[in-house]
């Protein structure tokens, strides 16, 4: 072997112990995982308002004569302004095309996006409904929430590192050893997601026609479950039994 191949190999050996996150002693890599299933008490919903008129100012005048109407209803739910989102407008004008494809000039279009954050998940529903009555156009999404996902992303992150520890110390006892220091915590991953039941769709808006000869009822919504997950990996020193060792 040449001086040159000595020194890839040694380079080599040099490289793949720096990038060895595991130590060289006895080890144990664990991961350590655990879900909080939670249900929601906060609703977020997104509105949008869109109006059609000659000029661009009066389609303005529309959509913010709505939209007041729909704010000065609030106050019914308990929502005040800081759970509120209503300042963005756009304005462009709308053509048509005739059949000899020329454009034609329709008029302007107006649109706003109100985003509401419900703290009385109970009233959706009729909150819903109201919107509708103040003639909100189009109800664009409904997020269920829980208002303590910051406590229970903790909760759930302490469950993920006792399940690791617990993962560990179980098998370091199955092989007649006992766990050590901890050498590394690898990665940690948190997140939340919401889950429907066995029904994968999101929530479903029941509207009766005004000519059906059916009584209107309330709409109904699938409950919604938060899952709220984590995972960590993590890698212990293991401290073998002198006694088993020797007996081995």
């Amino acid at each position: 072997m040449n001086y040159l191949s000595i020194f890839s190999l040694l380079v080599f050996s040099a490289l793949s112990y720096a990038n060895n996150s595991l130590p060289d002693n006895r080890h144990i890599s664990i991961v350590g995982t655990a879900k909080l299933q939670a249900k929601p008490d906060i609703a977020v919903i997104k509105f949008e308002v869109e109006s059609l008129k000659a000029t661009s100012i009066g389609a303005k005048k529309d959509i913010d004569n709505r939209v007041n109407n729909f704010l000065e209803g609030l106050v019914t739910f308990n929502i005040n302004e800081d759970n509120v989102s209503a300042s963005r407008i756009t304005t462009q004008p709308s053509y048509s095309y005739s059949d000899d494809d020329k454009q034609q000039l329709e008029g302007y279009i107006a649109n706003r996006s109100i985003k509401v954050t419900l703290h009385d998940i109970k009233r959706l529903n009729a909150f819903l409904d109201f919107a509708l009555t103040v003639k909100i156009d189009e109800i664009k999404s409904i997020e269920l929430k829980s208002s303590d996902e910051e406590p229970l992303k903790q909760k759930v992150r302490a469950m993920a590192v006792n399940n690791a520890k617990e993962k560990a110390s179980s098998l370091a006892n199955a092989f007649g050893a006992k766990l050590g220091q901890i050498y590394s915590i690898n990665s940690t991953s948190n997140e939340h997601f919401n889950r429907y039941g066995a029904n994968n769709n999101i929530e479903r808006i029941e509207v009766t026609g005004s000519r059906s000869s059916e009584a209107v009822r309330p709409g109904k919504y699938l409950q919604e479950n938060i899952v709220f997950s984590a995972s960590i990996s993590v890698v212990f020193d293991l401290e073998v039994n002198r006694t088993t060792s020797n007996q081995n």
